[in-house]
């Protein structure tokens, strides 16, 4: 019967003018555009009802006065049925049905005269038909004794009919307008609702937090419902102070309605009963377009819970998925920004030394404020022990420490050449680890530091507090290794570079300017030391007789005798030519006479062809009037003179002599 709402008159849409005559025609239009509703055929199966409720009205509305014994009324359906009669017994007397039948079939009022125990009677039947096409939809009849003829005629009866006909369309009228309001109250809250969605979607997409986001969620279910329990279960690695925010864990929920509405990406409802109450649970999924980032799980009683609200909270979870998700990308935007600024900076930092220890000591301390971290450990591999070295740390018991290529975390990032990140030690079992014993960390994070695209130490960051770092915090350290990693590849590139420039490539030997140097810089900080100057005797004749190629030969096994001859803190130096230096740090004239003697006996010895040295050695102490490089090697010099024109293979202190 609501087909006839898309053929509402214009003036229902319209407010009402205000002026008497206007509303006049407004009522008349009304009255006669519901005088045009109607039933057809295809409602009288189901008009039972309303056939009783009209009969129910007619006796209401009839005369006070009328005697209830004078006649009996009976109203019947088109299958030829007494739905309603004021007889205490039913009248489904053969008479009647016969009569009935016959006015559904000829369409004309039929009547019946006979006799039963109570006298002679007459029986009526009145065709009761539809507004418009006439269509015969009940039959109305008056069962009358003939002592009461007078009191009920033929005329009677059919104005009783037409009554009832009026009541009939009123209850129609009354159900259809109940019909209608029903449809426009409905409209008014599905009206009421879009508009707070719509407030609600605008408040979201206004804002670009994403805490604030799933905040105005909340906020706006409580308004509208206010008992409802709702939580929900984020799939990411996302620390929030709303206690309603949890996260989403597989062990702990198994195949549960939030499991199951994240791994369909589609809304589920389950209908419960909980003792007297009957609860409904609906898993939301909070989804857009690049990916599902969580469920809301919502609880509440069934009876609150229609069809269009369940439409409403769906929407609004479609639009705040849409909407965290544009809060998402811009806050991973601002993210990109900060790390390439922190990335940097950190470069930028790292590049302004070129000395490893002071490119250690800073990365530790920018990473340890970068990420908040209560502990660090930077460690690098020695090629010469094949160790990990501690390089620099926080933790002071960390220090000076050294361990196995197979040993802890850095082990095992070596063996693996992959980052780790840890959440909880207690519960890592694949290895120990010292550091995080000794700073009785729980979460962890380490990265490789690659060489040349090889291993060449590890990055440690711990924290007491369990699942502490982020998978944010994870990625940007892998980030930040790559840029440790180059910044200690140019400085051992650029150490390489200085010591290679420092170097006589022919003999191995440090050049005079690097001597020069050192000795400055020893005289500033130490007290006495003492410096050898070795001369080859003859070496041009050497040269002569058996090639520059012999003598290149045989000035590489002089050297490689001076080496192996002093402590390594000594510095050997080519001082030019044939001519070779030893720096003896901290040791007087007559202790470095001793290394001088080793020498000269050692090259006399062992070089082919034999060959042999002359020596000269000078000594300062901070006692001297004047201390200087240019007067120690000028006295070594002068002493090495004296070795020469006194005889050759000999050693000169300054100032005495000293013949082998």
């Amino acid at each position: 019967m609501l087909e006839h709402l898309g053929s509402l008159p214009a003036s229902m849409h319209s407010p009402s003018s205000g002026d008497s005559a206007s509303s006049a025609a407004q009522r008349n239009e009304h009255a006669f555009w519901m005088q045009q509703m109607d039933i057809t055929p295809f409602d009288f199966s189901y008009l039972k009802n309303l056939l009783q409720q009209a009969y129910t009205d007619w006796l209401t509305q009839h005369d006070s006065n009328w005697s209830a014994s004078s006649a009996i009324y009976s109203v019947w359906n088109t299958e030829g049925t007494c739905v309603a009669t004021t007889a205490d017994e039913s009248m489904d007397r053969p008479e009647s049905v016969q009569t009935v039948m016959m006015c559904l079939e000829t369409g004309r009022a039929e009547s019946l005269r006979g006799s039963d125990e109570y006298g002679d009677f007459l029986y009526i039947a009145e065709p009761l038909f539809s507004r418009i096409n006439k269509d015969m939809f009940a039959v109305f009849t008056a069962f009358i004794y003939e002592p009461h003829r007078y009191e009920t005629s033929e005329e009677i009866v059919r104005s009783e009919a037409a009554h009832y006909r009026t009541c009939f369309y009123r209850r129609f009228e009354y159900i259809f307008m109940a019909d209608l309001l029903k449809a426009h109250e409905q409209t008014a809250r599905e009206e009421h609702r879009r508009s707070i969605l719509f407030q609600i979607v605008q408040r979201m997409h206004d804002k670009m937090d994403v805490d604030a986001i799933l905040d105005e969620v909340f906020d706006s279910i409580d308004y509208l419902y206010p008992t409802t329990h709702m939580n929900l279960y984020m799939s990411q690695d996302r620390n929030s102070s709303n206690p309603r925010i949890r996260p989403l864990l597989v062990h702990e929920h198994g195949e549960d309605i939030c499991l199951r509405s994240f791994k369909d990406g589609q809304t589920i409802v389950i209908r419960s009963d909980q003792g007297e109450n009957r609860i409904v649970e609906v898993g939301l999924p909070l989804k857009g377009k690049q990916g599902i980032y969580g469920v809301f799980h919502i609880e509440m009683n069934d009876e609150l819970m229609e069809e269009p609200d369940l439409q409403l909270i769906t929407m609004m979870a479609d639009m705040a998925g849409t909407a965290f998700e544009n809060a998402k990308l811009h806050e991973q935007s601002n993210m990109l920004i900060q790390e390439l600024r922190l990335i940097n900076d950190l470069t930028q930092r790292l590049n302004r030394s070129l000395q490893l220890k002071e490119i250690y000591k800073m990365a530790e301390l920018e990473l340890k404020d970068i990420f908040q971290a209560e502990s660090c450990c930077i460690l690098q591999l020695n090629d010469t022990t094949n160790r990990f070295e501690v390089m620099s740390s926080n933790i002071g018991e960390m220090r000076h420490k050294s361990f196995s290529l197979d040993y802890g975390i850095a082990g095992l990032l070596y063996q693996t050449e992959e980052p780790l990140i840890l959440s909880n030690y207690a519960q890592y079992t694949k290895v120990s680890s010292v550091f995080m014993e000794i700073t009785s960390s729980m979460s962890l994070m380490a990265s490789p530091i690659r060489v040349n695209g090889q291993v060449k130490g590890t990055i440690l960051l711990g924290h007491p507090k369990q699942q502490y770092f982020s998978y944010d915090n994870y990625r940007l350290l892998q980030m930040l290794s790559i840029h440790v990693g180059l910044a200690l590849s140019n400085a051992t590139l650029h150490a390489e570079v200085r010591r290679l420039a420092n170097l006589d490539m022919l003999t191995g030997l440090y050049v005079r300017h690097y001597l020069d140097s050192v000795i400055h810089e020893k005289q500033a900080h130490e007290f006495c030391g003492s410096l050898i100057v070795v001369d080859i005797d003859q070496f041009k004749q050497v040269n002569d007789t058996f090639g520059h190629q012999t003598g290149d030969q045989v000035l590489k096994q002089v050297s490689d005798i001076v080496k192996s001859s002093v402590r390594s803190d000594d510095i050997c130096a080519r001082w030019g030519g044939e001519e070779l230096a030893i720096y003896v740090p901290q040791l007087g004239i007559r202790q470095a006479l001793e290394y001088a003697e080793v020498i000269r006996s050692r090259v006399a010895e062992e070089t082919r062809p034999p060959v042999t040295v002359s020596s000269g050695i000078a000594e300062w102490n901070w006692m001297d009037d004047k201390v200087s490089v240019e007067s120690l090697f000028y006295r070594a010099d002068m002493a090495l003179y004296e070795a020469k024109h006194n005889g050759r293979n000999r050693i000169v202190l300054e100032e005495q002599e000293v013949t082998r």
